[in-house]
């Protein structure tokens, strides 16, 4: 069976090196054959081990699962990285990331597709990136981050960069980063942050777009959160009780079915909520490499009770129609 994993997460080891020259923050600091990314003016840092930057492992062990899997790479909790930096290093460093991507893409043709890194600090410049990066360079999707430099993204000046991502027909990924919600979340080993801080991000970042109307004003604009829709799907009903938002015409859970979710949540219970509450037709398979065993994410889907075109639906449908892939995909191996 073919399959394609839409959360996948893998960095151009020549870009965190460019980021290891840097004297200010953010930056990465070389340790052995990873990085650390230091952050939030060197208050922060993510560690990164070799497995981050090895894409040939990482393609083999997506197929350990038993299948023939293709992988969709996002820029995961790091898609805010580059808007800590000033634009005239930001927009040439976010150019040659997105490149790369092509280029590996081209390298990996039908096995590994690639999504866009975009800075948002200047609503031009980001518009102009976003049109190289899907037009020229032939990415397949957008990762948006939480916040732009301290702005948030139901920031009005952003409208224009919605309208286009929406005329383009690619996907937002709205993806956790640690840029958010530090302070409060702090301590406990960071468990408190990456196991609720980061869905939290994620959630908000999700509801702001619905709450702003920019999701009512693009209706064709297609949204992904990751993470099984965070915080949202269990907490609908307290939303559409509570949330009564001036010219906002629809409830917030109507808004919240328009968008797509992936699988990546280790309890079954989780992915079985999601498909019941968006939609096996919104619902896509994604394992969030390396930071979960790709076996472990299989097998959760695996224990949801489906049909079977639902389950061809979430495995590999979704996601070849959402990101326009479907006709670049490789023949399953050993065809």
């Amino acid at each position: 069976m073919q399959i394609i994993d839409s959360h996948f997460h893998w960095y151009p080891r020549n870009h965190f090196e460019k980021l290891a020259d840097r004297e200010g923050f953010p930056r990465t600091e070389r340790i052995g054959e990873g990085y650390r990314y230091w952050f939030n003016g060197g208050r922060s840092f993510i560690p990164l081990s070799s497995i981050w930057f090895d894409l040939d492992p990482a393609l083999v062990n997506a197929c350990a699962v038993g299948h023939d899997v293709v992988v969709v790479a996002t820029s995961g909790v790091l898609a805010g990285l580059l808007d800590q930096l000033p634009l005239t290093e930001s927009i040439p460093m976010a150019s040659e990331y997105n490149e790369i991507l092509s280029k590996t893409e081209r390298a990996k043709p039908g096995r590994f597709f690639g999504t866009a890194t975009i800075p948002l600090g200047d609503t031009d410049e980001a518009i102009d990136l976003l049109d190289e990066a899907i037009k020229v360079q032939g990415l397949h999707g957008v990762n948006l981050p939480a916040m732009s430099n301290g702005e948030l993204m139901d920031a009005v000046r952003l409208e224009p960069f919605y309208a286009r991502v929406e005329e383009l027909g690619v996907p937002l990924i709205i993806h956790p980063t640690d840029l958010v919600f530090d302070d409060v979340l702090a301590g406990y080993e960071t468990g408190l942050q990456r196991s609720l801080g980061r869905l939290l991000d994620s959630s908000v970042t999700v509801l702001r777009l619905i709450f702003s109307g920019v999701m009512e004003r693009h209706p064709d604009l297609k949204v992904i959160h990751t993470h099984a829709g965070g915080l949202l799907p269990y907490q609908a009903g307290r939303l559409d009780k509570n949330a009564r938002i001036a010219d906002l015409p629809g409830l917030p859970s109507e808004y919240l079915k328009r968008t797509w979710v992936d699988t990546v949540a280790p309890q079954e219970l989780t992915v079985r909520v999601a498909t019941e509450f968006y939609g096996a037709d919104h619902v896509l398979y994604g394992t969030d490499y390396p930071c979960w065993s790709p076996r472990d994410a299989f097998d959760v889907v695996d224990s949801v009770p489906l049909r079977g075109s639902d389950r061809q639906r979430i495995l590999f449908d979704n996601a070849a129609d959402l990101l326009g892939i479907r006709s670049l995909i490789a023949k399953p191996l050993g065809d």
